[in-house]
């Protein structure tokens, strides 16, 4: 019987990973019907990732009330796994780009402190291990929001807490981490962080990722200024200075702040993924990956989970394929990575909206022209002169 891994990412405002892999495995029946089809919905640390974790290790969503970017209460969820003791947040959830109208955007008024109510109630469930996923973030604060929510107090000259925004970042003189929630000493933490961008300077979080949070240039350098100034502050009351490690700068410097006041471990998100999922496992036997990606291009080589699942697919001699709701022209990064071929599943023209709106029917359509073209192959090989 052939075995076929379907390890799609999701594509973004169409698909769910889950649902595109149900969508593969429809488009490998219709040749295949004996095939043993594996679903691994997968991530690389963006939108999507507790929903991933709670298809792929039979977790449950929980709903919290939280604190949302501006102070607001919204409701973010977080997975749950019971089984392993492990909880997924995504900061998205509680403190995403998302969640703020743009015409309120302003990364000085920001703060994570939802994404620290979420840790807190994963706590009170008594997980061991924690997977903070921190992509799609409205924040620039270096996270102090988030340590704010869990117990740390930011103090100016006169030793006053201060509100854990952006605008607060040049005015903290001191850390106080005395009141850090006592549950978080013997948890593993680990931070799924699909950018490698430093904290400060042209490629920092103000910088890079400022702008698209409401930052015009006067508050990008105000911004890059009070994150030096936490990272200097921090440095010299705790001892711990990360501003130059890869990833420091994610998510406004969430990455950072995850580092020093939380302890945690930064992972390159799809490598974690695939590892929280068990695709070496279930690579075991396989004669096929099928993954997908809403858009397939040079950056899909590098941090993206398709390529990813290509490389170790490759490694144990494992061919994989990749579907795309659209593709570059050049796709030699892509190939290098371990991809051997991208398939569009849009078949001519039509609208983005119908793209998007007949995304699962397309994407079964192509699997299944994919799987012919591999069936007429084995045919070749085993009947010469056989004709499709």
């Amino acid at each position: 019987m052939t075995k076929v891994v379907l390890a799609p990412n999701a594509l973004k405002e169409s698909l769910s990973a889950a649902q595109a892999a149900a969508a593969m495995a429809e488009g490998v029946r219709r040749v295949w019907p004996d095939a043993e089809t594996v679903p691994l919905p997968i991530a690389d640390g963006g939108d999507g990732l507790a929903e991933v974790a709670r298809e792929a290790m039979g977790g449950r969503m929980e709903r919290v009330a939280v604190p949302g970017p501006l102070g607001e209460t919204v409701e973010a969820a977080y997975c749950l796994v019971p089984d392993r003791r492990l909880a997924v947040v995504e900061m998205a959830a509680a403190s995403g780009l998302a969640l703020v109208p743009p015409s309120q955007r302003n990364p000085l008024r920001t703060s994570s402190q939802g994404t620290g109510a979420l840790i807190a109630a994963a706590l009170d469930r008594g997980i061991e291990h924690l997977v903070v996923g921190i992509g799609g973030s409205a924040t620039n604060e270096g996270g102090i929001g988030m340590a704010a929510a869990l117990g740390v107090r930011f103090l100016d000259a006169a030793g006053q807490p201060l509100e854990p925004v952006g605008a607060s970042l040049s005015a903290i003189e001191s850390v106080d981490v005395s009141g850090l929630d006592p549950r978080l000493q013997d948890l593993r933490i680990e931070v799924v962080c699909d950018v490698d961008n430093p904290l400060l300077g042209p490629n920092g979080a103000s910088a890079v990722y400022g702008p698209q949070k409401g930052a015009d240039p006067e508050m990008v350098a105000t911004l890059d200024a009070g994150l030096a100034h936490l990272a200097d502050v921090a440095a010299r009351d705790l001892g711990v200075d990360v501003r130059d490690e890869p990833g420091a700068g994610a998510a406004g410097g969430l990455g950072m702040g995850l580092r020093v006041f939380l302890g945690a471990t930064l992972k390159p998100g799809a490598e974690l993924v695939l590892d929280l999922v068990g695709f070496d496992a279930a690579l075991d036997g396989a004669a096929l990956v099928l993954t997908a990606e809403g858009r397939v291009d040079a950056s899909t080589a590098y941090a993206k989970a398709p390529a990813a699942a290509a490389r170790r697919a490759r490694a144990r001699g494992i061919p994989c394929l990749c579907l795309a709701g659209s593709r570059a022209d050049d796709l030699s990064a892509v190939h290098a990575a371990g991809l051997e071929a991208v398939f569009p599943i849009v078949p001519g023209p039509m609208t983005l909206e119908a793209a998007m709106a007949e995304a699962g029917r397309l994407m079964t359509d192509t699997v299944e022209q994919m799987v012919r073209v591999l069936a007429v192959g084995a045919r070749i090989r085993t009947e010469p002169g056989a004709r499709s």
